[in-house]
């Protein structure tokens, strides 16, 4: 796990830990100040793991603070992947339950039910807690292949993973103890090791395939789910519905962080992915199932939903033009079958997104 090239997010970090250094004009440091490197993180659009953790890269100003706390043998692991010498690491021995997260950004990384005696001298774990967590990279420094394991968030280096661990993955991530906090089970995890708040809306608007594609590219969109609701039949399949005897509509469950976008925008997106004017259609699908319909998941969204379509149909955009969406309160939603769920990205397509604006 010797050096090679520096982290591109950590690079203000970096650069002010070299500079104090007195290593003005090492390759690192021109490394830092490559084109590539100037590139902000923060300004990207955030982005959730599948346990609805944010893995929106951090700007380097925040990099920058975070880095500030870090013990000298922390910074040289994290910062300039280095070593710490086998079976000095506080975390070796740790056999309590609980869950290790990065030490520079809090993202949780790995769960004590993945933590097995591999004799390394190293704490090595068999799975990480989400594999969206963390980062694999090609590393061929010591004249040898390896890959390097890097934070997803902070990108601050980990340790490497090898294929000689137990079942049922067969992997074994051998990490350098002062890369990670433990924190016991019980114990309250800091904001930034919890998971994004969340709410939960839901649209139907014809065919799933293309509303929930489109949703998914909506900034601050944590999941889209495609489904059904508004139906009388328990656990309808997709043939039934599609019969239109069972009430139900191709509907998306929506999973947002509130914190990045509100209700309010996904009811303006909503009305640019669809024609809220046909009724019991779109386009050429036909039939009840592939009504325009929003489904209110609590009181509140039932008044804003029911203010938005009336201010829309006030609107000029409406003027010759009736509002065919219906709003009511959320039925039970019957998630669909799994060739349904990303059916555009399976299969190599994207549905255009307006701006919305």
């Amino acid at each position: 796990m010797g050096a090679k090239l520096p982290i591109a997010t950590l690079a203000l970090a970096l650069l002010a830990f070299f500079l104090s250094q007195g290593l003005s004009g090492s390759a690192r440091e021109k490394n830092l100040m490559s084109e590539e490197n100037k590139q902000v993180a923060g300004d990207q659009p955030p982005t959730y793991s599948a346990s609805q953790y944010s893995l929106t890269p951090l700007a380097p100003e925040r990099l920058s603070e975070l880095a500030k706390g870090l013990s000298p043998d922390e910074r040289h692991i994290l910062l300039e992947e280095g070593t710490e010498r086998a079976f000095t690491g506080a975390l070796v021995e740790n056999k309590k339950d609980g869950i290790y997260t990065c030490r520079l950004c809090g993202l949780p990384l790995y769960d004590s039910g993945a933590k097995f005696e591999s004799g390394s001298g190293w704490p090595s774990f068999f799975k990480p807690f989400d594999p969206g967590h963390v980062r694999e990279v090609r590393d061929t420094t010591l004249g040898m292949v390896r890959v390097e394991v890097e934070c997803t968030r902070c990108q601050s280096h980990l340790g490497h993973v090898f294929d000689d661990g137990p079942q049922p993955t067969g992997l074994r991530y051998c990490m350098n103890s002062a890369s990670m906090k433990f924190h016991e089970a019980g114990a309250d995890l800091p904001p930034e090791s919890q998971p994004t708040e969340q709410a939960t809306a839901y649209f139907a608007g014809g065919c799933f395939w293309g509303i929930e594609d489109r949703f998914q590219q909506v900034p601050g969109v944590v999941n889209a789910v495609s489904g059904y609701q508004g139906g009388h039949l328990p656990n309808p399949g997709y043939k039934r519905v599609c019969g239109g005897d069972t009430g139900h509509a191709e509907t998306v469950r929506v999973t947002f962080d509130p914190k990045q976008v509100s209700y309010r925008q996904l009811l303006e997106r909503f009305f640019t992915f669809h024609d809220p004017t046909q009724k019991d259609r779109q386009g050429p699908d036909v039939g009840t199932q592939y009504r325009s319909a929003i489904f209110a998941a609590n009181d509140a969204q039932l008044v804003e939903a029911k203010a938005f379509l009336e201010e829309q149909q006030a609107s000029a955009s409406f003027a010759t033009r009736k509002v065919a969406t219906t709003v009511q309160p959320a039925a039970p939603f019957f998630e669909a079958e799994e060739y349904h769920q990303d059916y555009h990205a399976k299969h190599g397509g994207s549905c255009s997104i307006s701006s919305g604006e």
